[in-house]
């Protein structure tokens, strides 16, 4: 029997010299004691001793702004834990959150268009970018910028298969109504025991939902908006729905028109605030400028009448399979494990608003044919 000891799998009529050369770094290279990722590497470093989480804490103590989020140990966690020798508690909630199947299903989940194509943003790019300016925001004001992260990457986990249409899909199955913040708060990302802070902000960064408890809560309602203000223009504009002719003045006079140096306005508008004032927000010109910006959004991308057609396509397609599952818990993954649910009960109903709210654009349109027998020219299709 061939195995790894004699080295047949380098064999070069086997496999091709870069896959040899490739397989051949199994084990690193041998420098002393250590073992490298490169045989050139030249980076050496003084030996030092690691820089442990609670002298990181103390680091924050003198560095962060006053009014700024601390990391203390552990974190007010559900259930309490051991901190971790190394990270901080909320970089442990970015790390959990990052490495979450909630997460990874953003990558097939609608921002703007239904099933986008490979250039167009979904929620999980999305998530990305308001990342991006949150740290930018919350690095300069000397706010706790893992705490940022961690909220600004979890924010949308809630959302289910065709962005918003899936909250209007789904809201009447239960009494409190399907809103993507708090659901995703505290549904979907619970088993995670994510720290308070970190959850509050996930649960309140709509601006229609109450104030989070924490200045880097504020600032991810702040990036989110500035984010997909910009980047939805911008997909819509590469689409061909509009052009940057469709500006509004303010936009253009104060911003630019590219997403490069829009995002560069406002988060300056959001420092500068906040350096000013000591309140995370706008100054009303450029808080004035980003409304215009997001109504235009509003009337000509979001409300046009192909968004219509497909958010109601999503709404018949979610509902149909919410009272699929509704009936057949024993069919829905995990459910039966759990001791069986009673079908129509309203253990069932949640159950089933969690599985399809789980669902990624392309599964539940492919559930919908292979579990309702839809007629694919009845399903919502990318543009």
């Amino acid at each position: 029997m061939t195995g790894i000891a004699d080295k047949s799998w380098l064999d070069t009529s086997v496999i091709s010299e870069r896959s040899r050369a490739w397989a051949a770094t199994m084990h690193g290279h041998v420098d002393g004691e250590a073992r490298l990722a490169h045989q050139t590497s030249t980076v050496r470093l003084k030996p030092t001793t690691p820089l442990m989480r609670e002298e990181r804490e103390a680091i924050e103590a003198t560095t962060l702004v006053e009014g700024a989020t601390r990391s203390a140990g552990g974190g007010l966690r559900r259930l309490e834990e051991e901190p971790d020798p190394l990270r901080t508690c909320f970089e442990r909630d970015r790390d959990r959150i990052l490495h979450s199947s909630a997460y990874r299903r953003l990558a097939g989940k609608t921002q703007v268009f239904v099933t986008p194509n490979d250039h167009q943003r979904t929620r999980l790019t999305h998530a990305l970018e308001v990342a991006q300016v949150a740290r930018s925001i919350a690095g300069a004001l000397r706010l706790n910028v893992a705490l940022a992260e961690a909220i600004a990457i979890g924010h949308d986990c809630g959302h289910g298969p065709g962005g918003h249409a899936s909250e209007d899909a789904l809201s009447p199955y239960l009494s409190e109504g399907y809103d993507h913040a708090v659901w995703g708060a505290d549904v979907v990302l619970a088993p995670l025991n994510l720290c308070a802070q970190t959850i509050d902000g996930i649960r309140n960064h709509s601006w229609s939902r109450p104030a989070p408890m924490t200045p880097e809560g504020e600032v991810v309602s702040w990036a989110d908006r500035i984010a997909y203000v910009c980047h939805d223009f911008e997909d819509a504009v590469a689409a061909g729905i509009l052009t940057t002719n469709a500006l509004p003045p303010s936009v253009k006079d104060l911003c630019g028109d590219n997403r490069s140096s829009q995002l560069n306005a406002f988060i300056r508008a959001v420092v500068g605030c906040a350096s000013a004032t000591g309140l995370i927000g706008m100054e009303a010109t450029m808080a004035d400028t980003l409304a215009d910006f997001r109504r235009l959004n509003y009337e000509r991308i979001y409300l046009r009448p192909a968004s219509q057609v497909q958010a109601a396509q999503v709404v018949s397609v979610l509902r149909a399979l919410t009272d699929y599952y509704i009936d057949r818990p024993n069919l829905v993954p995990d459910a039966s494990q759990a001791g069986g649910l009673t079908a129509g009960s309203p253990e069932a109903i949640r159950c089933a608003v969690t599985y399809v709210g789980g669902m990624t654009d392309r599964f539940a349109f492919a559930q919908a044919v292979s579990c309702l027998g839809w007629d694919r020219r009845d399903l919502p299709t990318a543009i």
